[in-house]
């Protein structure tokens, strides 16, 4: 298993519920303040992903990674024993987890990895839902509170199967490996970077209190430029 990424400590179910309380977009103002010195053009989707119910609220999870082909055929009894490998290996570990499955086909997402059958099956193993630069289908009869996040929407499987798993992924810029600990909504995806996991509650409150004083300012029925100049004013000196 290529990629492990588990010398970690392990986060509690009370940080993982608040994180979940948020957008992905508010996560990701908060990383530039929790970890200054990550790049601001990294570690995040940077390309629309299609959600499979965009009313779901946050995931926040342990990703489980594997890589997809659907363009080239293959011996059933191999499909077969890898897919259990990969199975056993979504269902250990800390959880809850993420399912992050990049298609490695020249053209992404020919095939449906995700669908009724897999998104039941790996809810009951033990995930919230999946991220994939490939595709989905079965958006009625999908398992309810699973989330998806996909490239497309596809009515067929082709020849999809798993080639590899537990490797370092990557999904339109975003790169994973074994473990990361993700927050996705329909706005993407990112990776928390696991030791700057206990800054987010402070620097969250920070964001929420910078973004109130504009926003205050922008309700007020006398608000004009001068008004704005003072709430920028005061919105820079919360830290």
């Amino acid at each position: 298993m290529a990629g492990s990424n588990e010398n970690f400590p392990v986060i509690n179910a009370e940080m993982l519920a608040y994180l979940r309380q948020y957008d992905t977009p508010t996560i990701c103002n908060a990383l530039d303040i929790a970890a200054p010195d990550k790049s601001r053009t990294a570690g995040f989707t940077r390309r629309q992903l299609v959600a499979l119910d965009p009313d779901l609220p946050p995931m926040v999870g342990y990703a489980r990674t594997a890589m997809i082909r659907s363009t080239s055929s293959f011996c059933p009894a191999e499909k077969r024993a890898k897919a259990l490998e990969y199975y056993e290996y979504t269902a250990s570990g800390e959880g809850p987890t993420i399912v992050v499955i990049q298609d490695i086909d020249t053209n992404p997402g020919l095939g449906a990895h995700w669908g009724e059958v897999h998104t039941a099956l790996h809810q009951k193993l033990g995930s919230m839902g999946a991220i994939t630069n490939g595709s989905f289908r079965d958006i009625d009869d999908s398992a309810k509170g699973f989330q998806v996040l996909g490239g497309s929407v596809n009515p067929s499987h082709a020849y999809v199967h798993v080639v590899d798993y537990g490797c370092e992924v990557e999904i339109f810029g975003m790169n994973v490996r074994h473990a990361d600990l993700l927050h996705a909504d329909k706005h993407g995806a990112v990776v928390i970077p696991h030791e700057v996991v206990e800054k987010l509650p402070a620097a969250i409150e920070t964001i929420i209190q910078r973004e109130k004083v504009i926003l205050d300012a922008v309700k007020h029925p006398n608000f004009d430029i001068e008004m704005l100049k003072v709430a920028v004013g005061k919105s820079a000196d919360i830290h």
